[in-house]
């Protein structure tokens, strides 16, 4: 039983839990204490010292997000005193910072410029005591741009990359005046252990870390009337593109957000949903692939736990922390690649398009998917399979410089061809989404009956928990998959890279009994992405994820291998799963069938 306590909190007497931090017992009863360090998903660093506030009897004022409440304390928020250290603290903050607001990406969403307006910073006395350093500009990533200009050194970057992604790209360098936020002896990102995953850019409060964005050269692209251009929109962007509109977190806008794609001038709207449900279907074969060639044909050069390759943050990290485990990735590529490559084969086919005519863009919540799309291997449509990958915020940028009202947009419907999709796609966009499309046609086509889960939700690998495992029994199998009969399919999912290390640690150590993992990058899965709106916080990606599986309880059909134009697409072109022609622009390796 957690122990009461009472407190005073600008003359008014409150009751709290003991151990509750000044900074959480005063938002409780509504009392502001501004932060710039202090983020939830982060531990407590006590840095930028803007919280501070006065203990009544001490002399030096105590930063309130990590200080804890003790019994009888007596709090000023609002003193004097309290006042002007945070002015001046402020003031010190922007005498350091390149505050050319109007130039910079976060403008209206930057943390420090909105203290700067709540306090009305209007002289700034210390500037001229500050001479500005010459900072350059680290452009060299294609997906991550850092100015040290912008940086306040509270090291939230830092703190992310370490506690949330055990990556530790980012660092702290060098001492007092000449402190900065570094990477290893100071190369570019692009040149460092980054994941390019993009958690740092979703904490940072200020314009230092930004995604790289590729608007004008898409909006070049409409432009250009002898393009034809087609966009894919990730499942979890429709259900964070709102709060970038002024909507709730949680909002679904599906229907708008394919509205307001058509007026920006998209020559074809489609669905990532379509590609991931197709990514079903070769993943799941190739895991009963894997699974018949080490239980039946003892093959010891097939790896097992097969792990999941939709998320291209987890790819990167794997590729630099676990190379010699590379055998346990599946061959697939991501749903947005799979899609790349099928806009300028199979959709330029049916549409009667020249390839290099059409020009693919993503909407993707992902700043990996940056780095993904400009991997020298993509590109086996004989073309780069997708152009330009837009995040999240960057098409809220574009919606808003068009003018299009997004909240008045009457609901529209994707284009049909590779715009269909099933609730199993939908899911995707959530951590355990693809573990649960997947086991739902694994299980119906091993057995021929739906997984014994209500109403097909897999409720063990759904949840925010760091790691969930979940196994199933396979009973009855048809005749082709007898050989599974009475196997226990054990599986396991883990989002955030901290905890994607857990599970390899065991697969490495050799105590793992999985035979099917589901790795995601991101705190959350895709709905946490580094390209989703900001900002985040446990909260807001729990009401994103009741807004993924709200949407997968809406659509006609819930398992992949039910969607016509997945079924249409086979019958049509690619032939059969894991085929030649699927091997060559669906896998990352063309490799025949028999090698898995």
């Amino acid at each position: 039983m957690t122990t009461k306590i009472k407190i005073t909190i600008n003359d008014l007497e409150v009751e709290i839990d003991q151990g509750t931090s000044i900074l959480n017992a005063a938002r409780d009863i509504g009392v502001i204490i501004p932060t710039l360090c202090y983020h939830k998903d982060l531990c407590v660093a006590g840095n930028c010292r803007v919280c501070v506030v006065e203990l009544v009897g001490q002399k030096k004022l105590s930063a309130a997000c990590a200080t804890p409440c003790e019994e009888g304390m007596n709090i000023l928020t609002n003193s004097f005193k309290v006042r002007n250290s945070r002015k001046h603290i402020i003031e010190l903050l922007l005498s350091e910072h390149n505050a050319d607001c109007t130039r910079c990406y976060k403008n209206g969403n930057c943390e420090l410029q909105k203290l700067a307006s709540d306090f009305k910073i209007m002289t700034q006395d210390f500037i001229r005591l500050v001479p500005f350093k010459n900072y350059t500009i680290d452009h060299f990533s294609p997906s991550i741009i850092k100015d040290d200009s912008k940086c306040i050194r509270c090291q939230r970057c830092v703190r992310t990359c370490e506690e949330i992604q055990g990556v530790n790209a980012l660092t702290v360098a060098y001492k007092g005046d000449q402190m900065k936020i570094s990477t290893f002896f100071e190369k570019p990102m692009n040149d460092v252990i980054c994941t390019n995953c993009g958690q740092c850019i979703n904490h940072c409060p200020t314009g230092a870390l930004v995604e790289k964005n590729y608007i004008e050269e898409v909006w070049d692209a409409i432009a250009d009337k002898s393009c034809h251009v087609v966009i894919q929109t990730a499942p979890a962007v429709r259900v964070g593109l709102g709060e970038e509109m002024g909507l709730e977190p949680g909002t679904r806008v599906t229907g708008k957000m394919v509205a307001a794609l058509r007026r920006l001038g998209f020559d074809a709207v489609l669905d990532t949903d379509f590609s991931a449900d197709l990514t079903i279907i070769e993943e799941g074969s190739e895991l009963m692939v894997r699974l018949k060639k080490v239980l039946v044909d003892h093959d010891s050069d097939i790896k097992l736990p097969m792990a999941t390759s939709c998320s291209p943050g987890w790819i990167k990290y794997i590729e630099h922390m676990y190379p010699d485990c590379l055998g346990h990735l599946s061959t697939c590529k991501s749903p947005q690649q799979m899609f790349g490559a099928l806009a300028k084969t199979y959709y330029a086919k049916v549409r009667n398009l020249k390839p290099e005519k059409i020009v693919s863009v993503s909407v993707m919540p992902c700043t990996a998917k940056k780095f993904e799309a400009n991997r020298p291997e993509m590109h086996d449509s004989g073309y780069r399979d997708v152009d330009y990958v837009l995040t999240t915020r960057e098409l809220a940028i574009m919606i808003k410089q068009a003018g299009i009202d997004f909240q008045k947009l009457i609901d529209e419907p994707f284009d049909r061809l590779m715009g269909e999709s099933t609730g199993a796609g939908v899911i995707f966009g959530a951590t355990g989404g693809v573990m649960e499309a997947a086991l739902r046609t694994v299980y119906e086509l091993v057995t021929g009956r739906e997984i014994p889960f209500d109403n097909l939700n897999v409720t063990p690998v759904r949840g925010m928990d760091g790691v969930k495992e979940c196994s199933i029994r396979i009973e009855n199998p048809l005749e082709e998959w007898e050989f599974l009969e009475g196997v226990e399919l054990k599986c396991a999912v883990a989002h955030g890279l901290i905890n994607a290390k857990k599970v390899m640690d065991r697969i490495v150590s050799g105590t793992s009994e999985y035979h099917f993992v589901e790795f995601m990058a991101c705190p959350g899965g895709c709905l946490g992405g580094g390209g989703q709106p900001i900002p985040t916080s446990p909260e807001i990606r729990q009401k994103r994820a009741e807004a993924i599986y709200a949407e997968d309880q809406g659509m006609p059909l819930r398992k992949s291998h039910l969607n016509p134009e997945i079924l249409k697409i086979y019958a049509d072109f690619l032939s059969k799963p894991l085929g030649e022609k699927s091997h060559q622009l669906l896998h990352t390796q063309y490799i025949r069938r028999e090698r898995f």
